[in-house]
């Protein structure tokens, strides 16, 4: 989506958080990142201050979830729905939303699979795992 620098995609983020608030026109993307942002209001006063999180990490041993990731795998999780890649996953978003109703809720439960694959194929130093993935958004599907 935006390569590996974890500066200029944190910037998108502070860039269109700044167009919405001073109603400059966004492009397509950053209109996506905008109605992200709308979603999570316990990210409204970090984006507000790029200076002193441009930069900040958030590490799981302090018990902190990265703000920056969390909304990018949203877009992630969107732009799968949009390209309907990998195969079937437009299926278990649908089983999903039947299970969970709020689409942003899905988007949440979608994170927890996709973050398992990435994390096994990092591990693993493999291709992220399809099928691994589809299959653990079935069984949340039926978790419910």
């Amino acid at each position: 989506m935006f390569g590996q620098d974890r500066s200029q995609l944190r910037r998108m983020f502070f860039s269109a958080w700044r167009k919405y608030q001073t109603r400059e026109i966004v492009e397509p993307l950053e209109q996506m990142i905008i109605q992200i942002i709308q979603q999570h209001p316990e990210y409204h006063a970090l984006l507000e201050d790029e200076d002193a999180n441009l930069e900040k990490d958030y590490t799981p041993e302090m018990g902190q979830t990265n703000p920056f990731l969390h909304m990018a795998m949203h877009i992630g999780i969107q732009e799968q729905l949009a390209s309907r890649r990998p195969d079937g996953i437009t299926e278990r978003y649908s089983q999903l939303l039947r299970s969970f109703s709020d689409p942003h809720e899905v988007e949440h439960q979608m994170m927890e699979c996709l973050a398992e694959m990435m994390w096994q194929s990092q591990r693993n130093g493999t291709q992220p795992d399809e099928m691994a993935y589809l299959e653990c958004l079935r069984k949340r599907s039926q978790r419910s």
